[in-house]
């Protein structure tokens, strides 16, 4: 391969590498963390996960304990209505009630990421709470009418690493799905022109070097995810940890799907096009 040839495959190794992760990063949030109906679908399946129940049961009866005193009996009345609530959220009407709080939270997600500094990105279950104690005093569990209904917050990304995020994720906005367009613009031009100008040969070559551009910068993608999820668990509580773990992960899903579909493709450009340049060659010289 000419030193020229050699300059330019490194040159769109870089670029893919960076123009890869971003593309899928900027994608992400102009489809899904911008969309209330795709939100809500990441994270609809969360009312079935442990972390979200176990989290809900908590906080709904630490806040209905606050009312209620009973002395000797204190814990074992905690116990029960623990495992009450924990029950109802494995009911179709708890589902329902997460969908529809997180429906109401999606504004105040995007809006805090659009905030002022200092202000953590949290989700309210008071909707949540408001439909779990309306279904517990239907039953007639004791004490479920104490129940007070106030905003009662999941922290998903601390205060201090949401300023470090909100540049970013503003950017991210305004790039929308242009970056992913360019890209395949700029694939395609790569490899059109190099068939054109120098035969299929040169073609062949440019999209193994776009195939293994793909590789590089799935790689790139699953670190970037790898450590952003890190990074944004460090700072919750540690009560709130294991349901905000399970939130950024059902939200982060569709960019780890996108890093497996992308890898695929650029192994498959990669190994298609040195065969079918190991193989023109074999019959040029046969």
């Amino acid at each position: 391969m000419p030193a020229g040839s050699a300059a330019l495959s490194a040159v769109l190794l870089v670029l893919l590498a960076v123009l890869v992760p971003f593309s899928a990063l900027s994608a992400w949030v102009d489809l899904e963390i911008d969309d209330t109906d795709r939100y809500v679908a990441a994270v609809s399946p969360l009312s079935s996960d442990p972390a979200v129940r176990s989290t809900v049961a908590d906080l709904v009866t630490e806040k209905a304990m606050e009312q209620i005193d009973l002395g000797p009996l204190q814990e074992t009345v905690r116990d029960f209505l623990h495992e009450t609530v924990r029950s109802f959220t494995s009911t179709e009407a708890f589902r329902t009630a997460w969908d529809t709080a997180n429906r109401t939270a999606h504004q105040a997600v995007t809006t805090a990421l659009d905030g002022d500094s200092g202000e953590a990105v949290t989700i309210d279950l008071a909707p949540v709470i408001e439909q779990v104690k309306q279904d517990l005093v239907r039953q007639g569990v004791p004490f479920a009418d104490q129940i007070p209904v106030e905003r009662t917050e999941i922290t998903v990304i601390g205060a201090d690493r949401a300023d470090t995020l909100r540049d970013s994720f503003r950017w991210l906005r305004y790039c929308s799905i242009w970056p992913a367009v360019a890209t395949l613009v700029l694939l395609v031009l790569v490899v059109g022109i190099a068939t054109v100008r120098r035969g299929v040969r040169a073609g062949l070559t440019a999209t193994a070097t776009v195939g293994a551009g793909f590789v590089l910068g799935a790689i790139v993608l699953r670190i970037l995810v790898a450590v952003g999820r890190s990074r944004v668990l460090d700072e919750v509580p540690g009560d709130d940890r294991d349901a905000a773990a399970a939130v950024v992960d059902a939200l982060t899903d569709s960019l780890r799907t996108t890093v497996w579909v992308v890898l695929v493709v650029g192994a498959v450009l990669l190994v298609g096009a040195v065969v079918a340049r190991a193989l023109l060659g074999h019959r040029r010289t046969g």
